[in-house]
């Protein structure tokens, strides 16, 4: 890691190309899954996170707080989001055996029909989008560096952290 006091060293040009790639793929993928799931499915990108996550936890639940940071949503947009699932049936909201203070999503037996519905649009738009501009890659290897990536960057230890 540099000292404070010596200069960074500058990108060479495919590591810049990388960077403004990467940064163009953040921005722009979930904007056109959602478009695609809007389009064919009538649900938001959000509400198929959400319904993703659920599905996959241990009795198709998890704590509001749980579901949100799995969603990188803030827990007020989370509640918004449940919010809308509940009111259309999908998910519900108990509270806590452990902790009566605290709530659980829970995704009904209709919310996760209505996921398997839509899981074929989003399968469809992930490969359109990014996996089939793919071909040829070592995917084992990209995913092992994006992992270290999103780890390095929330590790509070460390150099890169988020504050």
């Amino acid at each position: 890691m540099p000292s404070p006091t010596s200069s960074p060293r500058p990108l060479n040009r495919d590591e810049e190309a990388v960077i403004r790639a990467l940064g163009r793929v953040i921005l722009v993928m979930p904007r056109v899954m959602d478009a695609d799931l809007m389009r064919e499915q009538r649900l938001p990108l959000s509400e198929y996170s959400a319904m993703m996550h659920l599905s996959e936890a241990p009795h198709r639940r998890m704590r509001m707080s749980e579901l949100a940071a799995a969603c990188d949503l803030s827990l007020s947009g989370m509640t918004r989001v449940v919010t809308r699932l509940e009111t259309d049936g999908l998910v519900e909201r108990v509270k806590c055996e452990e902790d009566a203070r605290g709530l659980n999503a829970v995704l009904t037996d209709a919310g996760l029909a209505r996921l398997e519905r839509a899981w074929p649009t989003h399968l469809a738009s992930v490969r359109r989008h990014m996996v089939d501009h793919l071909d040829g890659m070592d995917l084992a290897r990209l995913a092992r560096a994006l992992e270290r990536f999103g780890t390095d960057a929330e590790d509070p230890r460390s150099p890169g952290a988020c504050a």
